[in-house]
């Protein structure tokens, strides 16, 4: 009787040890296979080495954070599977960003589809091809003095300028530039007649170079900055999906309730980016209007300058560099 209560109390606490480790949702589980599926067959094939990039993803739900590929287990977090880790909720179930959450390497941190801007899965699955270009970008040598070496965080070391930087957004000379530019790439990248395409695309560099010449030096190399890095994230988005146009998911992706084929996200990608960008409004949307305006601006670079994303990582934290080839 003795060893069947001794054995006893060795078991219980086990069991219930078991029995209360957090369970990553069925469907999440889906969804996350299926990114890393997916990455691993397109991602070279858009960014030269990005597979050699760590990509630890940190999924965010109602009550629980679970945290998978990362290279050393973080102290606070519980093992509760292969490759899976766990804790208590702490950041919102609506985050979509990428950043280095326990220290070098950077981290997506991602609520779930229908908690996010995202909704369902498929798009889900392509923001989430956008945060992991974010740590390519992360990933480069230099880049974090780089950006540090901007000089525009005044102070803050939360990293939260890059989201709350005083750009004169409201300011009407600014505003009303920034519309007469967007227009006018949207009419380059709607232009299939060569010679007038061109023209178009000499007039945008030039009135490109003039609206940032308005601004001033710490504005110029913010907004460079935020359509380097958010712009270019938006456009390898939507490149991602284009690529993925002819790869069938996973049967049990293809079985989630809100399943989207990646051929009819695809199709319509790009031209949710240039629809956005018609509508933005630069005095109300603020910082937002860099993801669609940066994206066109890459889709006018892979016309103008086929070759600017092997430039990109070499002259880092701006764009402005690749459209001096259209001069």
């Amino acid at each position: 009787m003795r060893r069947l209560i001794i054995l006893l109390s060795l078991v219980i606490p086990a069991v219930a040890q078991e029995l209360s480790s957090p369970q990553l949702p069925a469907a999440d589980a889906i969804r996350i296979k299926e990114f890393y599926r997916l990455a691993s067959e397109i991602q070279d094939g858009l960014w030269t080495d990005w597979s050699k990039v760590p990509a630890p993803l940190m999924l965010v739900t109602s009550e629980t954070e679970f945290l998978t590929h990362h290279p050393a287990r973080p102290t606070e977090m519980k093992k509760v599977g292969e490759d899976l880790y766990a804790r208590p909720r702490q950041f919102s179930v609506k985050l979509q960003a990428t950043f280095p959450a326990f220290g070098p390497p950077a981290v997506m941190v991602v609520g779930e589809p229908a908690e996010t801007q995202s909704k369902t899965s498929t798009p889900w699955l392509f923001t989430v091809m956008h945060e992991h270009f974010h740590q390519l970008q992360w990933a480069q040598p230099g880049y974090i003095d780089a950006v540090n070496n901007l000089g525009l965080s005044r102070g803050d070391t939360s990293g939260m300028w890059m989201l709350n930087y005083p750009f004169p957004y409201e300011k009407a000379e600014v505003a009303q530039g920034f519309g007469r530019l967007r227009d006018l790439l949207l009419r380059a990248l709607n232009e299939n007649n060569s010679a007038a395409f061109e023209k178009l695309a000499k007039e945008y560099v030039e009135q490109r170079k003039k609206f940032f010449a308005q601004l001033s030096a710490d504005d110029h190399k913010y907004l460079s900055f935020q359509l380097w890095q958010e712009g270019v994230a938006r456009y390898t988005q939507v490149e991602a999906a284009e690529a993925a146009a002819q790869y069938e998911p996973t049967a049990e992706y293809a079985g989630l309730p809100d399943f989207e084929p990646f051929s009819k996200y695809a199709a319509r990608a790009r031209a949710e980016t240039l629809d956005e960008l018609r509508q933005a409004d630069l005095a109300a949307w603020k910082r937002t209007v860099v993801y669609s305006f940066g994206a066109a601006e890459s889709f006018l670079l892979d016309r103008i300058n086929p070759k600017w994303k092997t430039q990109y990582f070499q002259g880092m934290l701006s764009t402005d560099s690749y459209f001096e080839v259209a001069k």
